[in-house]
Parts: structure tokens; sequence; C-alpha cells
């Protein structure tokens, strides 16, 4: 909003002291962080005095964890707080017509609105099981399709790639670097010298022509694949007080530092990687995002006086995912969020191996011995008597280690 207001006086005229600092992006990403993390700490007390007020506390199931009754109560849907606090900034610093800006606010309000129905059901409805998982499933599809059918066939929509390696100086010899914007469908693959990934190439039996046309048939699943696998990961990796909010900063920080470098073409021109044309305005969503989870991260430390239920770890895997693929990065997730993976893998391979051993040894032996004390992963290790904060504190820092070999992808190939 401010930089249309800017714009719009800057085209009539009008000059107020200050408003040129509009134009720049590291402005707007710094007031937009800054923004959401006062708004989260600020209102967040009183957002969470109004779900105590409705009681909507959590209902702890007996595990056998240690600590685990004392959340009785603790109040939910604290995803509420990271919403507010992320959408506030976005509408008053960024482009509103950008087309990443938009898809990002769709993902966000429609993975909110997912988690919310479920955390409604849950805490108002009394239904334990919440929106089953057939329809949150559908609901991720639908997102899914329409963020890979935008990315496809939306004109804004673009890549550059470099052809020439003639040293540079300025921005406008920069450009002359790059070849005129194209409608490719690519990821960048870490660790590869040509580091690039063509979706059309899957469809090997088609001459070129025709598998670029139809890439699209590939590109629309994997990305639904993408959104549905990072967003129930996150969902998972919420277990414990701060986990899902600590790794998810990481990972934040990391694709809004890979927003700002591939929306540079200085920058995209230096480390040789793809131009993405209007890239730039989706550091501020993500810095705003980050301030938002930090501002939450507050009140949801050990012990936690709010949780973010459904409403806010859905859709910060759903945020993750299209930031993730709307940056050309998605082939890296596995990486970039491996403790989500970790999360997810965990819970699947206790499911398989419990039911290979019941059906091979009987069902004494399999309960007996179990692949994970407990699945997911981090209950695993509350059964073995670590503390919350060092699982968390622990699993953050790994987060950081894979965040810092992602980034080293830009110059290591």
């Amino acid at each position: 909003m401010f930089f249309h207001l800017y714009q719009y006086l800057h085209a009539h005229g009008i000059e107020i002291p200050g408003m040129n600092m509009m134009r720049y992006i590291s402005f707007r990403a710094g007031m937009a962080v800054l923004t959401s993390l006062i708004i989260a700490v600020l209102f967040g007390k009183k957002i969470i005095k109004f779900l105590r007020q409705k009681q909507l506390g959590e209902q702890v199931r007996d595990l056998g964890l240690d600590g685990q009754k004392q959340k009785e109560g603790t109040p939910t849907m604290g995803g509420l707080i990271i919403i507010l606090a992320t959408l506030i900034p976005v509408v008053l610093f960024t482009r509103l017509s950008n087309i990443y800006i938009i898809l990002l606010i769709v993902t966000v309000i429609w993975m909110g609105c997912i988690g919310f129905i479920d955390d409604y059901l849950k805490k108002i409805k009394k239904n334990k099981d919440g929106l089953s998982g057939v329809l949150k499933v559908i609901g991720q599809l639908g997102l899914g399709a329409i963020v890979a059918t935008t990315m496809y066939f939306h004109s804004d929509v673009t890549v550059k790639r470099k052809y020439s390696d003639a040293s540079t100086g300025n921005r406008q010899n920069v450009e002359q670097n790059f070849m005129p914007q194209e409608k490719l469908v690519v990821s960048t693959v870490p660790f590869f010298k040509n580091n690039e990934f063509d979706y059309s190439k899957i469809l090997f039996w088609m001459d070129e022509d025709q598998a670029r046309e139809n890439a699209w048939l590939v590109f629309i699943p994997i990305v639904t694949f993408i959104i549905i696998a990072v967003s129930n990961g996150a969902n998972i990796t919420d277990g414990i007080d701060g986990l899902a909010a600590g790794t998810s900063v990481v990972i934040l920080l990391t694709l809004a530092l890979f927003a700002y470098i591939s929306g540079n073409i200085i920058f995209s021109d230096y480390l040789n990687i793809m131009f993405l044309p209007n890239m730039g305005e989706t550091t501020i969503f993500a810095l705003a995002l980050v301030g938002a989870v930090i501002g939450f991260f507050w009140y949801n430390t050990f012990p936690a006086q709010v949780f973010m239920g459904d409403t806010g770890s859905l859709m910060l895997g759903g945020v993750i995912a299209v930031l993730a693929v709307i940056l050309r990065k998605e082939l890296m997730i596995p990486v970039l969020c491996g403790i989500f993976l970790a999360e997810n893998l965990s819970v699947m391979l206790q499911v398989v191996v419990f039911k290979y051993r019941k059906r091979r040894f009987g069902l004494e032996f399999a309960q007996k011995n179990r692949l994970f004390l407990m699945s997911p992963l981090h209950h695993h290790y509350q059964k073995l008597g670590y503390h919350e904060s060092k699982i968390v504190n622990r699993m953050i820092i790994i987060g950081v280690l894979l965040a810092i070999i992602c980034l080293i992808t830009l110059k290591v190939r």
C-alpha cells in the first residue's frame, strides 16, 4: 500500500520526506519484519487471552511423556497470531499487483482456513478427529493446482538465463548478458554445474517442442505433492514447544535470502544463477512471516503459553512449499526442510515396520520391538529422556546446518 502511495505521489510531483525509501526492497523488508514482530508480540497476548476465554485449550492424550499433562488447557489456534502479523505488513509494504505476492497471500489464507476448520471442529464441535484427512488433501490439491497452473501459464512468471560470461559493470551492461524472458518450467538442482532441471525432460518420449508444451502434465502433480508433503511435515513437527516455529524461521530466512539474490540481476549475474524478474518482492513477504513467527515464538517457547495448532502449522508448511516452488528451489526441499522430512519419515517408517513385524512375528513382538520408542521423531527423543528444550535447540541447530548447505550450493557445483 505504501509503495503504491509513493508511486501515486511521485507521478503527481508530490514529495514527502522519507517517502522515497519505499523504492527500496531492503527498506520495505526491514519495515515489514519489524512491523510483524511488533504486531505478534503486542497483540499475541490479547489473542491468547481471547482463546483462553473461549476455552480453546489443548486436550492432551496421555502418551507417558514427562510434563505432558501440564500442557492440558493451553490455548491452541495460535496460528491466528502468525496470520494476522504477516498479512498486515504484507499489505502495507509490498507491491500488491505482484503475482508472487498474490500467490503467497492466497496460500496463507487458503491453508490457514483448512487448519482453522480442523481446529474449529476439534475445539468447538468437540470432534476429536477434526477435518478428515481426505478433505485436507483435497484442499491441498486445490492450492497445488492454483499455484502450479499460475506458475506455468501466467505471463508475469518468467525466467532469464545468463548466456555471456563477459565482464560486466553497471546494471545496464549486466542485462545484456541475460537472454530475453523465456517461458521455462525449471528448478535448481543443488551441487551440479549446470544446475537447472527442465521438467519437460521427464517427457522424454516426446519431441522437444511437444514436451515443452505439455510440461504442465508433470509440473502440476509435482508441485501439488510438494505442498502436501511440506505442509503435513510442518504439521507433524508441531509436537513440542517451539519446534515448528524455530525450524520454520531458519527455513524462511534462507528462502528470503534466495528471493533477494534471485530477484537482483547483479547478484544473479555474479553467482551465475537464474534471474527471476519481480521476485524481490517475495523477500518482503518472507521476512514479514519471519517476524510474525518470531513474535509467536515469544509465547511458544517452553513452557508454551499458546500452541499454533493446525491453523498455523499447515499454513507455515504450505507457504514454505509455495515459496520454494516460485523460487525454483523445490528440489532443495529435502535438504532445507530436512527436519520436516525426518519427522515425516519417522511416522511412515514406524507404521511400515510395525505392520511388517506384526505380520511376520505377531502383535506382541511388534509392540515390544518398535523402530522408534514413539513417533514422530521428537517424541522418540523425549522417551529417551531428553528435555523438550534440548530437542528443540538441537533440531534448530541441525536446521541451520542444512540451511548453510543449501546456501553453499550457490557457488559449489
